[in-house]
C-alpha cells in the first residue's frame, strides 16, 4: 500500500484518540472529581487518570507530527514511532483509566492491569528513541 494512502486512515485515528482524551479529560475534571467526597474515586486514581489523558493527548499530537513528517520525509523509523505512540496510548493510558476507575465500576480485580502501564511507558520512549533515529536514516 502506498505510503499516501495510509494518512488519511492515520488522521482518522489521531482524530478519534484527540477527541477520547478531551471527553476523557471532561469526565475527569467534573464526573470523576465530584466521586471523591463518596470515596469511589480516591486523590491519587483521580491524578492518574489526569496523567493518562494528558499522555494520550501528548502522544496523539505526536502522532500528527509524524504524519506531517512523512509527507516531506518518508523514513521506516517514522513509521514505526507512529506504532509505537499508538500501542503506547493503548497500553499506557488504558491500562491508567481501568486501574483508576476500578473502585467506581466495581471491577477491583482489574488491578491486574498495573504491570501494563509501564510497558506502554516503554512503548513510549522507544517511539520518541524511534523519531529521533528518523533523522539519521533515510528510507
Amino acid at each position: 500500500m502506498e505510503q499516501n494512502s495510509l494518512i488519511p486512515k492515520q488522521l482518522i485515528t489521531i482524530g478519534i484518540l484527540g477527541a477520547i482524551a478531551v471527553g476523557l479529560g471532561a469526565l475527569g475534571a467534573h464526573a470523576l472529581k465530584n466521586q471523591l467526597p463518596r470515596g469511589l474515586i480516591t486523590v491519587d486514581q483521580l491524578n492518574g487518570f489526569d496523567t493518562a489523558v494528558k499522555y494520550q493527548m501528548y502522544h496523539t499530537l505526536a502522532m500528527l507530527l509524524v504524519v506531517i513528517l512523512k509527507k516531506s520525509y518518508t523514513n521506516k523509523f517514522l513509521n514505526t514511532a507512529y506504532h509505537l505512540f499508538f500501542w503506547g496510548i493503548i497500553l499506557f493510558s488504558g491500562s491508567l483509566y481501568f486501574l483508576c476507575t476500578r473502585n467506581l465500576i466495581g471491577m477491583d480485580g482489574l488491578k491486574l492491569l498495573g504491570p501494563i502501564t509501564p510497558i506502554g511507558g516503554l512503548l513510549f520512549v522507544a517511539g520518541w528513541l524511534s523519531l529521533s533515529f528518523s533523522a539519521f536514516k533515510k528510507g
